[in-house]
């Protein structure tokens, strides 16, 4: 997309003129690098185990983290759609992180105060923001659910429909409707073979990281594992 090549090259104008970029995603990170010199520019990881970074020339970018308050337990999911609800670009904030059971989120600083000011609701909950020190997460380490499932084909509609125990066609409709997220990227093909370590998403039913087939049965099918994020 014409606006994709935008956003990347922009970004890259950004680091050889001496500025930060924004959070980048996975996707946006491996665009990015591949045009410049790995001496153009540093990455800077919130967090230790940081998905979202920036990159950056010569100071340190300067973010807020917000711990999220509320009485109700949230969902990742219910944040993300909230924090877009906002009408802000996913640039402006980084990872969702769930920690001692409550969750945070990293923001520039320039959409910190819009971002604290305008975030009260998070599915049918109410929630205040509290800004903490950056070091809150140094002992952070990402929390996973471990699955084995049987499957006859590494497809991505195959591997979907057995998620969330629906039909083929379930999940072939799933990735019709641009529900089923790969590295960062909408999926198009049923066709996908998931890869080691391939990071995807499913709307509404979460994010999983595809660990690899574990060993072959009897009958020729794959015990295989994945992560789900917590």
């Amino acid at each position: 997309m014409k606006s994709d090549i935008y956003k990347i090259n922009n970004t890259v104008e950004k680091i050889k003129s001496g500025k930060n970029t924004l959070f980048l995603d996975g996707r946006e990170l491996k665009l990015v690098t591949a045009k410049l010199k790995k001496q153009e520019y540093n990455i800077y990881y919130p967090y230790k185990d940081s998905e979202k970074v920036m990159l950056y020339t010569g100071k340190v970018p300067n973010i807020k983290l917000f711990k999220i308050y509320t009485v109700e337990k949230l969902r990742h999911q219910d944040i993300l759609g909230s924090l877009f609800a906002l009408n802000i670009d996913s640039s402006c904030f980084g990872d969702i992180v769930l920690y001692n059971e409550n969750y945070y989120v990293f923001v520039t600083v320039e959409m910190s105060s819009y971002v604290k000011d305008n975030l009260k609701l998070i599915g049918k909950s109410k929630v205040t923001l509290e800004e903490v020190n950056l070091d809150t997460l140094d002992d952070y380490e990402r929390a996973y659910e471990e699955h084995e499932i049987i499957i006859s084909s590494l497809r991505i509609d195959n591997v979907v429909s057995s998620i969330i125990n629906s039909s083929r066609s379930k999940a072939m409709d799933k990735i019709k409707n641009k529900e089923v997220i790969i590295n960062y990227e909408v999926i198009n093909r049923n066709s996908y073979v998931l890869k080691e370590n391939d990071i995807f998403s499913i709307r509404k039913y979460g994010k999983y990281k595809f660990v690899g087939i574990i060993k072959s049965t009897k009958k020729n099918n794959y015990i295989v594992k994945y992560l789900k994020y917590l």
